[in-house]
């Protein structure tokens, strides 16, 4: 083999390497878990207030309205032990989340309000756990489209996949009840996010 030849395929080999370094297989994987979105409208899911939510083309549409009013969507079934995944996706300063069990358990999609930072996939819990943040998220994330995001809730212990790259956890006993699932549209905060792909399974 040519040297130019050998050094191209090193260089190659080197930067898919680049790419997909600590990207894993998730288990189990995305295929085994059933769709809680029907991509139509948003049966099986209830409305907390306002008008922010809409299905059109397989997508789920979040978006303020006129009064800036925020608005929590949840499924009507209740979940304890449970993994939730969903492609999420959006621009600007949002402020939206997955919200799981009772007390609730955040994790953060967009900007906190409070440290007026990116906190995606990072955990809220009235505040931030310095443990709980996902400081590789910004490295995963693929601004402005589509992000694959994993929420395992196991026991005692939270955890968070980004575009198939494990970034953050939490572990605590105090959110032990069942809840529903929910997502959100941050009250006092012009936003719009979308998800697609919503699926769940209680493991």
């Amino acid at each position: 083999m040519q040297p130019w030849r050998e050094m191209y395929i090193a260089a190659l080999i080197v930067a898919v390497a680049g790419v997909t370094a600590g990207a894993t297989e998730v288990d189990p994987p995305t295929a085994a878990l059933v769709p809680i979105f029907n991509g139509r409208d948003l049966a099986g899911w209830r409305v907390s207030a306002g008008d922010c939510w809409r299905a059109a083309d397989h997508v789920l549409v979040g978006e303020s309205d006129a009064d800036l009013t925020g608005s929590m969507l949840y499924t009507e079934r209740s979940y304890g032990d449970v993994i939730v995944e969903l492609e999420a996706r959006f621009r600007g300063e949002i402020d939206s989340g997955i919200m799981l069990r009772r007390p609730e358990v955040q994790v953060q999609i967009g900007v906190s309000r409070s440290l007026k930072r990116d906190m995606t996939c990072s955990f809220y819990v009235g505040s931030y756990p310095e443990e709980s943040r996902a400081a590789r998220a910004a490295d995963v994330l693929v601004a402005g489209d589509w992000n694959r995001i994993r929420v395992a809730a196991r026991g005692d212990t939270f955890t968070v996949w980004l575009n198939g790259v494990q970034v953050s956890s939490y572990t605590s006993g105090r959110h032990a009840r069942p809840g529903p699932i929910g997502l959100q549209v941050h009250a006092g905060v012009p936003m719009k996010v979308e998800f697609r792909d919503i699926r769940a399974l209680e493991p």
